[in-house]
């Protein structure tokens, strides 16, 4: 499917709270809406991500559970396209279209998880893997959210991790996201993860607020 409205990703957490996004500009790989960006603040490169430090041992799509009685189950059915809209635009001044969400998940269907309490869905990640510059393969987090009454119960953290698993069975080589440059919770979780700070991208959302783009080398 042909995509060309906004959709985001700014993941806004304080000890894994997620709130909802803030539109950004066209998705892909340019270097911003303005094409102007920076080098983010220099970090050194690590070596091959610590795999078990992120604890990501077993299947990506089984059904698990924590000590809050919430299950991570991957998408599975249209179904459920209506549970991860709710999460994802609760809070979004201007709401996706249904087809940027199946741009996504009819793609990369292997990438999406869901967050169960029950049979009410509390968390979602959406996520897409495909080659970068013909070189390797690259994978991008584009949605994620949690519940605002099922946070400070690391949803968030476990998401991404299973996202991160699933796109290393896929032969991932780097996984890249982009959230706002003053979302010093969000750059918090990302980084106690693994990721670094890659470049700064100006303007890079419709409210004009820049971006900070972040790394995970798997490779």
């Amino acid at each position: 499917i042909s995509i060309t409205e906004r959709f985001s990703f700014a993941a806004h957490a304080v000890e894994d709270q997620f709130d909802h996004t803030q539109p950004r500009r066209e998705p892909g790989d340019s270097d911003g809406p303005g094409g102007e960006e920076s080098p983010a603040e220099p970090q050194l490169q690590p070596p091959a991500v610590e795999l078990a430090r992120l604890d990501l041992s077993g299947s990506p799509g089984r059904a698990e559970g924590d000590s809050h009685g919430i299950r991570y189950v991957r998408y599975e059915s249209e179904l459920q396209m209506p549970w991860i809209m709710r999460l994802i635009t609760k809070d979004l001044s201007e709401p996706y279209s249904i087809y940027t969400y199946r741009y996504f998940i009819h793609n990369w269907p292997q990438l999406c998880f869901l967050a169960m309490v029950e049979q009410e869905c509390v968390g979602a990640i959406v996520c897409k893997l495909d080659m970068h510059k013909k070189m390797f393969r690259r994978g991008y987090i584009a949605m994620l959210a949690v519940d605002s009454k099922h946070r400070r119960k690391s949803i968030g953290t476990n998401l991404v991790k299973k996202a991160i698993y699933a796109m290393v069975e896929g032969d991932c080589d780097e996984v890249v996201l982009e959230t706002e440059i003053t979302n010093k919770s969000a750059l918090k979780l990302y980084e106690n993860l693994g990721f670094v700070r890659d470049k700064r991208l100006f303007r890079y959302y419709l409210n004009g607020v820049d971006a900070l783009r972040l790394k995970l080398w798997l490779r």
